[in-house]
């Protein structure tokens, strides 16, 4: 069976009590999602644009742009799965990450020509590069540490922030540039940040050395231990591990409204005016992101020190607790509706809130989520299971997709009271069977103390 390697961990050069190796696929990331955040804060804006604008899109109708933007970013994430096995089998994680970034660098320059054909095969393009990067990249990530070191949950939530200054900094750059210059010059500039990440990636290999490396049946000791079956410990992980993929599932179903629903909300139903200056709708993109970075290592150190004092500071229950309290950000969308109606429009800060509580529960959930499968994925499946992982978040951006679609019907009211009701329920419930289903993670979480610690 073939493998990725990830070994040593002692001779690799560390950087505030982390290996350099985190930093660099910390910037590699953030310029990536400079990319893709940057496109996605525009996306919708752009194919619902009147094609007789100054700044002309697509001209279609609300539900048709969300109906288009479920299924890409379902794809985007569901691509990981392909890209997992091509690390796992072919190419190994490194070469993964830098053959998709390379791929994104084409597809957001492609989509900066102004036609039909070119949108298309950028979004294509899009798709495939990120299949190959995401799931892979996170992978090295949880490889630069031992197995049991409790820095990894920190390491993924640096390397989490970073993904969020990539966001931040897109959300306000190319949403301004797209929405007031064009919309295929903003879909250039993240072409730009995307080849600067690979810049990064490229320049930074001397300290990746040991980590995503791809090594074949002949060179591999471990080949006869790794073809056999699956234990039954590595089962029992498997499970649970797609058990938390069915709450990645219902937690990115709600989130994701933020690049769909929520955005055309700001744009349409939101009094944008501050001073005498009309806030872009984009913009809005940027707060989740600017929350991240301001809170990341706060909610990271809480959930350590919590962990630490002997209190309950499993995977499961930090994604259940961060469930609920994003859903609970929805009240405040449901608040804004009320608004609206009664008014005519809805106050901003009701959006801001609504970020903040999507924020925390974040925080709470996805970069766990990461360190999660790191955890348990056996070796040989670990790049196909952070694609599975990954996939499941596409899903959850194909729900957030129909639920937009419904809100045309049903009202935005009714789809936010729904996601609170939702989100909340379903949290409660993991909670309520936490131990059992932590029995089937066999002390996958047991700390591993060292003398930094």
């Amino acid at each position: 069976m073939n493998k990725t390697a990830n070994q040593p961990f002692a001779d690799q050069p560390q950087l505030w009590g982390h290996p350099i190796g985190l930093y660099v696929l910390f910037f590699t990331e953030m310029w990536e999602r400079f990319s893709y955040y940057g496109m996605r804060a525009i996306l919708v804006l752009y194919i619902t644009a009147k094609t007789m604008d100054a700044n002309p899109g697509m001209g279609w109708t609300d539900p048709e742009a969300l109906a288009l933007y479920g299924w890409y970013t379902m794809l985007v994430y569901v691509a990981s799965i392909p890209g997992g096995l091509i690390a796992d089998k072919i190419i190994g994680q490194k070469k993964a990450v830098l053959y998709g970034g390379w791929i994104l660098v084409l597809g957001h320059t492609v989509l900066a020509i102004t036609q039909d054909w070119a949108f298309y095969t950028g979004l294509g393009l899009i798709i495939a590069g990120v299949g190959m990067l995401k799931p892979n990249i996170s992978t090295m990530v949880g490889g630069l540490y031992q197995q049991g070191d409790e820095r990894r949950d920190k390491g993924f939530t640096i390397f989490y922030i970073g993904i969020n200054i990539g966001a931040f900094l897109s959300s306000l750059i190319v949403g301004y540039v797209g929405e007031t210059i064009g919309w295929h010059y903003g879909f250039g500039l993240a072409g730009i940040g995307m080849l600067a990440g690979m810049l990064v990636f490229q320049w930074g290999q001397k300290y990746l050395t040991n980590v995503g490396n791809f090594i074949g049946d002949a060179d591999n000791p471990d080949r006869e231990a790794k073809d056999k079956p699956l234990t039954k410990i590595e089962k029992d992980r498997m499970l649970v591990m797609f058990l938390s993929f069915f709450l990645i599932i219902v937690f990115w179903g709600a989130f994701e409204q933020a690049g769909g629903l929520m955005n055309l909300y700001a744009k349409e139903k939101t009094n944008r005016m501050l001073g005498g200056f009309e806030v872009p709708a984009s913009w809005f993109q940027s707060v989740n992101a600017f929350f991240i970075i301001t809170l990341g290592t706060a909610v990271a150190g809480f959930w350590y020190k919590w962990k630490l004092k002997g209190k309950e500071g499993s995977s499961l229950f930090k994604m259940a607790i961060g469930l609920i309290i994003m859903g609970l950000g929805f009240l405040f969308m449901r608040f804004a509706s009320q608004q609206f109606e009664a008014t005519g429009s809805s106050a901003m800060y009701w959006l801001v809130l609504a970020y903040l509580f999507h924020t925390i529960g974040e925080l709470c959930c996805s970069p766990v989520a990461l360190s999660f499968v790191t955890k348990l994925a056996p070796v040989k499946y670990a790049s196909f299971m952070m694609g599975a992982y990954f996939a499941a978040t596409g899903l959850g951006n194909k729900v957030a997709g129909l639920l937009g679609e419904a809100a045309a019907d049903a009202g935005e009211k009714a789809i936010f009271t729904g996601i609170v009701i939702t989100t909340v329920v379903i949290g409660l419930i993991v909670l309520a069977l936490l131990k059992p289903l932590k029995r089937l993670t066999h002390g996958a979480e047991d700390l591993v103390m060292d003398d930094n610690d």
